[in-house]
């Protein structure tokens, strides 16, 4: 645009020219922090299956056994509070592990892998159908359900259903934009107000999973790694460790040998 064209332009047109930049910037800053998010949810998401696949099974194991053994010292001296209190206890623990065990080993799981195509495909997606970047309302539910599906195909590295995600939404008549540059600009700053509670909300978010036990265990396995170790696996033979250990003490009052 030249200097004469600048002075012609009204003065809406101009605050709209830099919002519209303004606009640029933040919606690719706010793809890379739906990015770290996704990803991040994506890796922890990833350990806590293999968690639960190794390590939470045979704890389920374990603490069955260890409430049938309780429950079978309980039985034999039915008087005595301590033992029928530890026999409930060690019950109710029992259920707690098998409820959050999975229902049957799944093999060896998948782990959470990334290509540089992958990430694009994800930023491009954020950029222009997250849900938190429309104030209409009929448009937000729309997004909501493309976006539930971009994160599905992202934590499966589908780069193509993203990509038709994306050219579903652009030809959808919710991404038709209106005429004139007064309401356009309204738009434009509405969008900048939504992107800014967004960088809020991820922020939020953010916190809560950096100072879960599942990001610390993250951080463990991510060391052990680096070291060539399998922290994961490691847990896994002390826990079975432990089970045979269960087991050979169940067989022994089975066989009413109690010492």
């Amino acid at each position: 645009m030249t200097t004469k064209q600048s002075r012609s332009a009204k003065p809406e047109e101009r605050e709209l020219a830099r919002k519209r930049k303004e606009q640029e910037r933040l919606e690719a800053e706010l793809a890379e922090c739906e990015l770290r998010l996704a990803t991040l949810r994506g890796e922890l998401k990833s350990l806590e299956a293999r968690y639960l696949n190794l390590v939470g099974a045979p704890y389920a194991e374990l603490d069955e056994l260890r409430a049938q053994i309780a429950e079978r010292l309980a039985a034999e001296e039915p008087g005595n509070e301590r033992l029928q209190r530890a026999a409930q206890e060690a019950r109710a623990r029992a259920d707690e592990s098998r409820a959050a065990a999975p229902a049957e080993k799944t093999g060896e799981h998948k782990t959470f892998s990334l290509s540089p195509e992958l990430k694009r495909m994800y930023r491009e997606a954020a950029k222009r159908i997250h849900p938190d970047l429309t104030a209409d309302d009929a448009d937000r539910v729309r997004r909501q359900e493309l976006m539930a599906e971009v994160n599905q195909a992202y934590q499966q590295g589908d780069e193509s259903a993203i990509a038709k995600i994306l050219d579903v939404y652009e030809s959808s008549p919710e991404a038709v934009q209106g005429e004139g540059a007064g309401a356009e600009l309204v738009r434009v700053i509405r969008k900048l107000s939504l992107m800014n509670n967004r960088f809020s909300e991820i922020e939020a978010e953010m916190q809560v999973l950096l100072n879960s036990d599942l990001y610390i265990l993250k951080v463990q396995a991510d060391d052990a790694q680096e070291q060539n170790r399998d922290l994961l696996a490691e847990m896994a033979d002390k826990v079975q460790q432990r089970v045979a250990d269960s087991k050979a003490r169940m067989e022994i009052l089975t066989a009413g040998r109690v010492h």
